[in-house]
């Protein structure tokens, strides 16, 4: 890593507490456990000196690692080729799914995009393999400057690394932290004490000089020991000891770039032609450096003086001190000169073994647009693509464009590099590249397609507002040259309009049903075509007329998950399952078939890699078994909904664990939660984030018994007909308004339910009307209500609803005096109640005991229950007889991994194998998990 050993010595001066951690790191690995460490801190405080350290002291450990190069962030998993590389020879014992996908990736071979999911899957497998031979050092170096999939991958290790013998260290620039990284453990390496930097300072200089002076530098340099120990080899002796060079003094960064362009300059030309030449070339290939020198006219003679002023090092690879010193003689150089050395190195490079390369290096020689080059680049950018690198896929079609001569077909591929912008997330170089596309002659479909993609920019920065009107006139615009494509846009406008909600100012959802209607579909009529069809009727026919249709529309998407739905329909099924607490099944009230969808979109998700589905899939689930009083499962799914969120660099999904806090009544966490939706709402116009949140709080509220401020939130969430919530937040509004003395709110909320439930025609439905109308109804005919909600919820999975009927009821019966048939009542709601978890529902139920006379003890956590999310999913996994390398597969964990958690399943439940298993659960058959993601 370019530092010797007697540097790391000097360099490593008062830094016993990081060796400390670092040591303890090894250790770990050396016992058969997993350790993760980065190591943040500002450029030159130390950090590659203490990867060198631990690279020293890993004796009898494999060891692999990376280094970030600023000029490859745009080679799509660039960084883990250099991690992988020397493990590939273990590659054919990954499963084929994960070889195929690391392969693929790597460039090993040609194929379709792979998974981001198994990619980060599969160099898991292999840290894991390489690490049963013996412990493994994963080093990696200035990872703020790797590629995104490539950080994406290796945050997915690091997270998931825990039974493995592998010591993960990394090193990362601050400021400008990586996303991927927050949540792993971290040591900020700080500045030397002054006593340290004095003795460090010291040891490096080669001159006496003033201790005042001594005392200035080391009081610039902030304990920063690069600083101090190329101060004294930058900064020419005399200015050194008399102090000149402090004059004016700037931050060092500043200070240490501007002596390495000093000392640039006053090399001779040849050599600066070199050092170019190597600053161009980002992999550090000292063949290739020497080709196109040669190319140039340069030869060795022109290396000595570089290495001897300490800007380089040539060895295996070349190597610059400082990043620093790459970036100042990159940009010291003139643009011609920058184009001769990209030009050589273009030149250089083998055309068959690395085309993407050569053509990057000749694009950024081209002087002036040339139409075989911008081909090249094209056809790079389609690679990058297939290979899962957006990112290198927008910089190599944004090249394209730029070099294209003929205007109509610059303005396409100005198209074509805005939407790989957005697929990587650079919105304002898609902004850009929408700019230039305007400039240029585009026929009606482009101009459409520009229409779609500013559209979609709008949505992705501001989450509602102008999105859906400018979408649906997009759509409008395409529908006469591509119906197909409109009404996929007609789908994104939807979609726009289910996140504004009522913060919608443009089309509302009846304008985009009437286009949707106006928009034929083609034939045959794709499942998304069906889904839009019945959406579309039920906003402007009505609840009770377009009941049916959706309820065939969701039985379409069934039949499509039983027959392996196609990657087109499973790319749009989010209408299906959207985010919880969206979906359009519980919208019909139907159980059976969320049940179905839930765990039918996840497994469908895994197995094709969804990586954009399945966080969404499992929210959808982990809605699914909220109702279903799964919280436990609820809980592991939305934890891994989250955790694949944030290995993959998208937003959270916070709704799933504001909806479980509300319905656990854990107050301090909802409220926060709350606080925190409320606040993102209004500054990303989601409209919709209001209303579950509204509905969540009236929920949270309902099971603390606070039925005024449960009204108030279920008011405010009913202010507008959400799709998929609307129905939810009228059965809180009337448990709400029933016990907080507003009959006439209940009875207005009453009649809206009655129409949905009546068409929905389901169980629940049933059910659901006749608890709510029980509420608002006195005498016999109100036992028989009760009784009738009871019966009915009884027939579904919905366990939650169950419960909290017998506790209304139970509630009603002491009312009415009847107290041995209210403790039957109250005692089966507890029991359901607190087995889910339904802390505030469960503490009404107890409380209601109480005054019957009954004397009720808080119930113990069961043994289950003390599972966490992980342990639980490993758990019922086993429990269904999957082995441990399936359990790794679904779960994106490692089979060592597997067989950790295993053991501490084991220890908790009191069992010694996985045939105890199925009496474990069997015992405590309302705290388990239940299948996820199987059907």
């Amino acid at each position: 890593m370019g530092v010797s050993a007697a540097g790391t010595r000097i360099g490593l001066r008062g830094r016993g507490r990081e060796l400390a951690e670092l040591d303890r790191a090894l250790a770990a690995a050396r016992a058969g456990t997993s350790a993760v460490l980065v190591l943040r801190g500002e450029a030159g405080i130390g950090k590659t000196t203490l990867l060198k350290y631990a690279e020293e002291h890993a004796a009898g450990f494999g060891v692999t690692g990376a280094m970030g190069v600023e000029t490859e962030m745009a080679l799509p998993y660039a960084g883990l080729h250099q991690l992988c590389t020397p493990l590939l020879g273990r590659l054919p014992l990954l499963p084929g799914p994960q070889r195929d996908a690391l392969a693929a990736a790597l460039g090993l071979h040609e194929g379709p995009p792979p998974n981001p999911f198994l990619v980060g899957l599969a160099a898991l497998t292999l840290l894991a393999r390489a690490a049963d031979e013996r412990p493994l050092a994963c080093l990696l170096d200035d990872v703020q400057w790797l590629d995104e999939q490539s950080l994406q991958a290796i945050a997915f290790v690091a997270r998931r690394l825990a039974a493995e013998p592998i010591a993960m260290i990394l090193t990362l620039r601050s400021p400008g932290d990586r996303g991927e990284l927050a949540d792993l453990p971290a040591l900020t390496v700080p500045g030397l004490n002054d006593t340290d930097a004095r003795g460090l300072l010291t040891s490096a200089a080669h001159v006496p000089f003033d201790p005042r002076v001594r005392d200035r530098i080391v009081a610039e340099a902030h304990g920063n020991p690069m600083a101090l120990l190329l101060i004294p080899r930058l900064v020419p002796p005399a200015e050194l000891a008399g102090g000149l060079w402090l004059a004016g003094r700037r931050p060092v960064a500043e200070d240490l770039e501007d002596a390495f362009r000093l000392r640039f300059r006053q090399l001779p030309a040849d050599t600066r032609r070199l050092l170019l030449t190597a600053a161009a070339e980002p992999t550090g290939d000292t063949d290739l450096l020497w080709k196109a020198a040669e190319l140039q006219h340069l030869g060795a003679e022109a290396a000595a003086p570089a290495e001897t002023a300490g800007l380089i090092t040539f060895d295996t690879v070349v190597r610059f001190p400082h990043p620093l010193a790459r970036s100042a003689i990159y940009q010291n150089a003139s643009a011609p000169e920058r184009r001769a050395a990209h030009r050589a190195l273009a030149q250089a490079t083998d055309p068959h073994q690395d085309p993407d390369r050569r053509a990057w290096h000749a694009g950024q020689a081209a002087t002036r647009p040339d139409e075989a080059l911008a081909a090249d680049l094209e056809v790079c950018a389609r690679r990058a693509h297939r290979r899962g690198g957006a990112a290198a896929a927008a910089a190599f079609m944004h090249r394209s464009a730029q070099l294209t001569p003929d205007p109509a077909r610059r303005a396409a591929r100005a198209l074509a590099a805005a939407q790989t912008s957005i697929d990587a997330g650079g919105l304002a170089q898609a902004h850009a590249m929408l700019a230039a596309a305007a400039d240029g002659p585009l026929d009606e479909p482009h101009l459409a397609q520009l229409e779609r993609l500013r559209a979609r920019l709008v949505f992705l920065q501001e989450r509602g507002t102008d999105a859906p009107r400018m979408l649906v006139e997009a759509a409008r615009r395409m529908a006469p040259l591509d119906p197909a494509l409109a009404r996929d846009t007609l789908l994104e406008s939807l979609g726009a309009d289910l996140y504004a909600g009522r913060l919608n100012t443009g089309p509302g959802r009846l304008d985009i049903a009437q286009a949707i209607r106006a928009t034929p579909a083609p034939s045959p009529p794709r499942t998304v075509d069906v889904l839009l069809d019945a959406v579309a009727t039920m906003i402007i026919d009505g609840y009770h007329t377009g009941a049916g249709p959706l309820r065939q529309a969701l039985r379409t998407v069934q039949d499509d998950q039983r027959s392996a739905t196609t990657g087109a329909d499973l790319r749009w099924m989010w209408l299906a399952c959207p985010v919880t607490p969206e979906p359009l099944a519980p919208e019909l009230w139907d159980d059976d078939a969320w049940h179905e969808l839930a765990t039918g979109a996840v497994h469908l998700a895994r197995d094709a890699g969804a990586l954009a589905l399945l966080p969404m899939a499992l929210s959808y689930e982990a809605c699914y078994r909220v109702h279903t009083g799964d919280f436990a499962t609820a809980t592991a799914l939305a934890d891994e909904a989250s955790a694949i969120s944030t290995a993959t660099g998208t937003a959270p999904m916070a709704y799933p664990a504001l909806v479980l806090s509300a319905w656990r009544a854990h107050e301090p966490r909802a409220r926060r939660l709350l606080d925190a939706v409320r606040g993102d709402a209004g500054d990303r116009g989601e409209g919709r984030a209001l209303a579950i949140a509204d509905y969540a709080a009236a929920v949270l509220d309902n099971g603390l018994a606070r039925y005024d401020d449960a009204l108030a939130g279920a008011t405010r969430a009913g202010q507008y007909e959400d799709l998929g919530l609307f129905g939810w937040t009228l059965v809180e509004l009337i448990e709400a308004a029933a016990h907080s003395g507003h009959p006439q709110a209940a009875a207005t909320a009453l009649d809206r339910l009655t129409e949905r439930t009546r068409a929905a025609a389901t169980e629940w439905a049933k059910g659901i009307e006749a608890r709510s109308r029980a509420l608002l109804t006195d005498g016999p005919d109100a036992d028989t209500l009760y009784r009738q909600a009871i019966k009915h919820l009884d027939r579904c999975r919905i366990t939650v609803h169950q419960g909290r009927a017998r506790l209304v009821y139970g509630e009603w019966l002491r009312r009415q005096g009847r107290r041995g048939l209210a403790r039957d009542q109250l005692r089966a709601a507890y029991d359901t109640l607190t087995r889910a978890g339904a802390d505030g529902f469960a503490e009404r139920a107890r409380k209601e005991l109480l005054a019957t006379g009954e004397t009720v003890r808080r119930r113990s956590v069961s043994a289950l229950a003390e599972l966490t999310g992980q342990e639980a999913q490993v758990a019922q996994l086993a429990r269904e007889g999957c082995t441990n390398v399936e359990i790794a597969g679904r779960l994106f964990i490692s089979p060592r991994t597997v067989e950790w958690h295993l053991g501490k399943v084991f220890t908790k439940l009191g069992i010694t194998s996985r045939k105890d298993l199925q009496a474990a659960f069997s015992a405590h058959p309302g705290d388990g998990v239940r299948p996820t993601g199987t059907r």
